[in-house]
Order: C-alpha cells, then structure tokens, then sequence
C-alpha cells in the first residue's frame, strides 16, 4: 500500500476577509455580488459575534497571567480593561518565596466587612466588573512583606478587522463554529430565508467546539471544615 502524501504543515490559519467571503457563500451571496456595504456589515457582525463568545466563558485561548505589585494600606487595585473574568488569584511573598490562593467574594459579601481598613495578609478579593474594572482585597495589604499579587485573567479577544489580511484571534478548533455563526448573523440581513437553516448550523458547530474548550483533568470536591473544627 501507497504511504499516504499528506501536506505536513499546521498552517491553516484564514483571514477575516476570507472567512467573511465563505460565510457570504453559505448564504448564497457571490463574490462578484459583494460590495462595501457587505464588508462593513460582516465585520461589524464579526466583532458582534466575538462579544458573544467572550460572554460564554471561560475561552482557554485568551487566558493569561498577569501580576500586580502590591501597596501597604491600598486595597483596591485597577485592572487592564480588556478583563473580562479572573479566574485564580494568589499571593506572592517570602524568601523564599510561598504563593497563598485567594478566595472570590461577591460584591453583598464585601459590603458586609465591618472593618474594610483593617491591615493584615489579605484572605479574599472582589472584582468588580466595570467598564474599567478593579480587585478589592481583603484585608488590605500591611507592611510585613513585599506581596505581588498573581491572577489569572480571561481577557477580551482581540478585534477582528480586515487590515494587512488580519486573522481572527480563534484558535483551529473554533473556526468552523465562529465561520458558520457569522454566516448565520449575515443571514439575518441578506438571505432571510435560510436564518433558520444556518442558525442550526451555528448551534451545531458551537456545541462541539464548546465540548473541547476544557482542560481535560480530574475534578476534585474538598469540603471546607474549618468552621466545624478548632
């Protein structure tokens, strides 16, 4: 039997104007028929669609590490913009170094603490999700240690544009289910018709690709008894 010829390059990586002109024939709209107006809808729905994936969280593919310098009395830290969820959060300190998880509180929570100015090594943190957004610890940070705070961050997926032949910024995996979501959007404003026929298609392409947007690991359950036992 014939070895099978295969192309071994990982290379495939399509612009957003390419995506756009394929999402344009599965609505039954031809390349000779495209005009500006369909550019600027298509990459006005493309970005449209990234808010939507960037509200089903969390995408593994826009999570980083980001650290933050911590001040003796400041509790409440600004965060980049572009963070949309924290994921993890320790602390940094010592000589050598210890890193001590942090615990998320609700914004009820952080209301409820009598004593928001009491210094001490803080214990949990709140994150409150404003347009500019900011972590608030608890305790504040005292003066017994350099601290540097670490957290994991799910950030904003970058714009979508049409410049120098810009890629989208999705992985391989994603890119038949953000392919048929578009088409589905453009669906809605040029071939009405076949909304119904691409929106099942979108679904479908969203479900498997949502099913492999996980770290594949073991979950583990510890129940908390510190409050059961002294």
């Amino acid at each position: 039997m014939s070895p099978q010829i295969t192309s071994g390059t990982f290379l495939f990586a399509p612009s957003l104007g390419e995506v756009v002109l394929n999402a344009y024939a599965r609505i039954g709209v031809r390349r000779p028929d495209i005009l500006q107006t369909h550019l600027s809808d298509a990459r006005m729905e493309a970005n449209l669609l990234l808010a939507k994936i960037s509200n089903l969280q969390p995408n593994l593919w826009t999570v980083d590490l980001q650290a933050l310098p911590l001040l003796q009395g400041s509790a409440t830290y600004t965060v980049p913009a572009e963070t949309v969820m924290i994921l993890d959060v320790y602390i940094r300190y010592g000589n050598p170094t210890t890193d001590r998880a942090l615990y998320p509180v609700s914004r009820s929570e952080y209301s409820s603490y009598p004593n928001k100015d009491t210094q001490s090594f803080p214990t949990v943190y709140w994150f409150d999700r404003l347009i500019s957004p900011t972590i608030t610890l608890w305790s504040t940070p005292d003066g017994n240690g350099t601290y540097t705070l670490f957290y994991y961050r799910v950030r904003q997926i970058q714009d979508a544009d049409y410049v120098n032949g810009q890629n989208i910024e999705i992985p391989y995996l994603w890119m038949d289910a953000f392919t048929a979501g578009l088409a589905y959007r453009l669906a809605r404003i040029y071939a009405p018709s076949l909304e119904g026929q691409r929106k099942q298609d979108a679904d479908e392409a969203w479900a498997q690709a949502a099913v492999q947007n996980t770290e594949n690991v073991n979950i583990m359950f510890s129940p908390g008894l510190s409050s059961y036992f002294r």
